[in-house]
């Protein structure tokens, strides 16, 4: 089994070009369900409908959240559709079981006020703190995921259209556009910082560290928490939550919901429907504080 699983593991990366961070937790998954089957002493191909309730039920005992149930349940069956492809098991015994309901939680965002503290910070006048600004101008400006950003390459970029091509979850293409501040920042990048770090190494990435060919996804919070850790705001603070804050201050500022999915990648409107709730709670905010018959 362990030999098919390096194969499929493989044929996610090379031919479905996942990102490292989702091939990170696909290798997690499987390994912990291999450990299940050995326990149990079970082989992966005598699973069938009552022995993946067993491993609903192991994964429900441990505490997991629905999320994770979710995702793990998920990996399965990518990982035996791959095995019926290749005729290695009959059937897809994970089809039967559905995931569980996930619980939609509202998306944390960080307020105007903050956003312009955080940007603050970042000082023009070293090649490290360009590119901290070039990460939250990114990140903020074009909302996408940190596994995005790592992976934008030079060529990826226009200029003069001011987009940049992505290539999302599940090698989706999309392209986002970017402002003049953004636009300023990457040429400043391009021009005095960049070269600076890989020390003449040569890469096709925007971002890059210190003879280093791309930043990974950690590397990227690294830099949030230190930029963070800079500022007074005493929240936690992650990458994604710029995107959250992309959605909502659109939303905020009066753009169609549809245009935000667009920008987001999201393949259901019902993902991006998460922000409205955001949106209309910090309308609801400023309406008690601000109109005068909510105060005596």
């Amino acid at each position: 089994m362990h030999k098919y699983v390096d194969d499929f593991i493989n044929y996610l990366k090379y031919q479905k070009n996942y990102s490292d961070y989702t091939i990170i937790n696909y290798k997690k998954d499987i390994d912990e369900y291999l450990l299940f089957l050995d326990n149990i002493k079970l082989k992966y191909n005598e699973m069938d409908y009552s022995k993946c309730i067993l491993y609903l039920n192991y994964l429900n005992v441990n505490k997991n959240a629905k999320s994770t149930i979710s995702r793990k349940l998920s990996s399965l069956r990518t990982l035996y559709k791959y095995l019926v492809l290749n005729n290695k098991v009959s059937s897809n015994p994970f089809l039967l079981i559905s995931s569980p309901k996930k619980e939609k939680k509202i998306p944390k965002f960080i307020n105007y006020n903050n956003i312009e503290e955080i940007f603050s910070i970042p000082k023009l006048d070293t090649k490290e703190g360009i590119r901290e600004r070039l990460i939250l101008e990114i990140l903020y400006g074009c909302g996408i995921r940190v596994s995005e950003l790592v992976n934008i390459k030079i060529k990826d970029i226009d200029f003069d259209n001011k987009t940049i091509l992505i290539f999302g979850k599940g090698s989706k293409e999309r392209i986002v556009s970017f402002g003049e501040y953004a636009k300023d920042i990457i040429k400043l990048y391009i021009e005095e910082a960049r070269e600076k770090f890989l020390l003449g190494l040569y890469s096709e990435y925007l971002i890059v560290g210190k003879r280093e060919e791309k930043l990974t996804t950690r590397r990227i919070e690294q830099i949030i928490d230190d930029i963070i850790k800079r500022t007074s705001i005493k929240l936690n603070i992650t990458p994604h939550m710029f995107r959250h804050t992309f959605a909502t201050h659109l939303l905020d500022n009066g753009c169609d919901l549809l245009a935000v999915q667009e920008l987001l990648g999201h393949a259901s409107l019902s993902s991006t429907e998460i922000y409205t709730h955001v949106s209309n709670e910090h309308l609801r905010d400023v309406f008690i504080k601000c109109h005068p018959r909510n105060r005596k």
